[in-house]
């Protein structure tokens, strides 16, 4: 077995009023508190204050879904990397299939925000993974490929130490199919060798690989006992503590 840490992470999307957000953020640092793994939870921008205190202090990190590819300026609707460090944010989820393909992220836009997140310190949850149509005309290795060497252009093997990947078919989010643990396990293996090319075998035997497509209670262990997935991503499931709980705490 590998000696990495698992990494659970809670995408909320575009859910909750600050109320709502308030609760769930209370009950996940009260039930997660005995968790022995790394935690995450990513509020949409408007929540973020709300959050930030009640997750302050607790083993839940604070996240953001996105940022913008600039630091600041004429950027009508875009929320720059300052604003959200001034809230306390530490991690930024960067190339979500839903940026990539519902609002035409390419990955050099992707690559330029994850190089000035990390510029300003922040963890970088790297997003990855095939549309069905590219799954079944044999294109997985190809377009996990790309995403990730062209995601990672010009990032340095020390800042690699800042940059966890989450594979997410496509097809499997929010959709309630799950690629099975076995086919989730060969793409993760593969990214571990892309990763191995570009930065050694040390660094691709540290890098987390978290699993995302909805992820449920019932198939969490089944996913986190492949050798090579380190975590996952959780969608839907993040939004109640009775469903994220039992993944965070998959035994």
């Amino acid at each position: 077995m590998s000696n990495r840490s698992y990494y659970i992470a809670g995408n909320w999307k575009m859910h909750m009023t600050r109320a709502e957000a308030a609760k769930l953020a209370t009950e996940l640092a009260a039930q997660l508190k005995d968790g022995k793994h790394k935690y995450l939870a990513a509020p949409s921008f408007t929540l973020i204050e709300t959050v930030a205190p009640i997750v302050k202090g607790t083993n839940i990190r604070l996240g953001a879904q996105n940022c913008a590819p600039e630091e600041q300026g004429a950027h009508t609707g875009e929320v720059s990397v300052l604003q959200l460090k001034d809230l306390g944010v530490q991690t930024v989820i960067l190339g979500h299939s839903e940026r990539r393909h519902n609002y035409k992220e390419d990955d050099a836009l992707i690559n330029k925000k994850v190089k000035l997140a990390l510029k300003h310190g922040f963890e970088v949850i790297l997003c990855i993974g095939e549309l069905l149509e590219e799954r079944e005309a044999g294109k997985v290795e190809t377009v996990c490929e790309t995403q990730t060497v062209k995601g990672l252009e010009g990032v340095s093997a020390a800042e690699l130490a800042n940059i966890v990947i989450a594979y997410e078919p496509v097809w499997a989010i929010g959709t309630g199919k799950t690629a099975t643990p076995e086919d989730a396990e060969a793409v993760h293996a593969f990214v571990r060798k892309v990763i191995a090319r570009l930065y050694g075998a040390d660094a691709a035997e540290k890098i987390i690989i978290q699993y995302g497509g909805s992820v449920k209670p019932e198939n969490a262990a089944q996913l986190m006992a492949k050798e090579n997935i380190d975590g996952a991503l959780v969608g839907g499931a993040s939004l109640k503590p009775e469903t994220f709980v039992p993944i965070a705490k998959f035994a």
